[in-house]
Order: structure tokens, then C-alpha cells, then sequence
């Protein structure tokens, strides 16, 4: 099941942007101090780097994802989560856009 909505936070209005607008997104904090963030990335083969371990929840629309040191690509849809270490990178395919929460830590 995807999460649809998310009460009781704190958004960021101003957007982050990356690669000229492929991905889009808003943090959220909770009242614990928990951090997320939401947005979409759009149609693009792109390469993300982290610094905290990440968990990326697809919401709406699909990927392929690649984490680093692998040679395979993984079909994340609607309801999909997958990990990726922190101080590492993953490549990601999108050929519609891909609605996704980014659970840090």
C-alpha cells in the first residue's frame, strides 16, 4: 500500500531542483524531528549520490533502479521500496513520472 496522505509536519515551500528539473522536491519534518522528503522525478536516466542512508517509496508511476556495484536494474511501482546505503550513489531509469516519499536515516 503507498502512502497517500502525511499529517501533523512541517513542509519546505521552496522546491529543490536538480538536473534542470528532471526531479523536483519538498522536505518534510515532523514534530519528532524526522526528515523526509516528496517529489517527482521525470522522464530521464539520472544518478543520485547520498549522504545518509536512504529509503525511496515509489507512490506513484515506476522506475528502474541500479544501486552502486550492481549490474542489475530492479522495477520499483506503486507500493515498491527499496534501500540505499548511506555515502553511496544509485542510478535511476523513468520513463513517466515517478511520484516517490524519500525516507532519510
Amino acid at each position: 500500500m503507498t502512502t497517500d496522505t502525511i499529517d501533523n509536519i512541517s513542509v519546505t515551500t521552496q522546491a529543490s531542483v536538480y538536473f534542470d528539473g528532471k526531479c523536483v522536491s519538498h522536505g518534510i519534518t515532523f514534530a519528532d524531528g524526522t526528515k523526509k522528503s516528496v517529489g517527482v522525478v521525470l522522464p530521464a536516466k539520472l544518478t543520485f549520490n547520498t549522504g545518509a542512508p536512504e529509503i525511496m517509496e515509489c507512490v506513484a508511476g515506476s522506475c528502474e533502479y541500479k544501486l552502486k556495484g550492481s549490474d542489475a536494474w530492479v522495477k520499483s511501482s506503486p507500493g515498491d521500496k527499496f534501500s540505499v546505503p548511506g555515502n553511496s550513489s544509485f542510478d535511476i531509469r523513468v520513463t513517466e513520472p515517478y511520484h516517490y516519499i524519500c525516507h532519510f536515516g
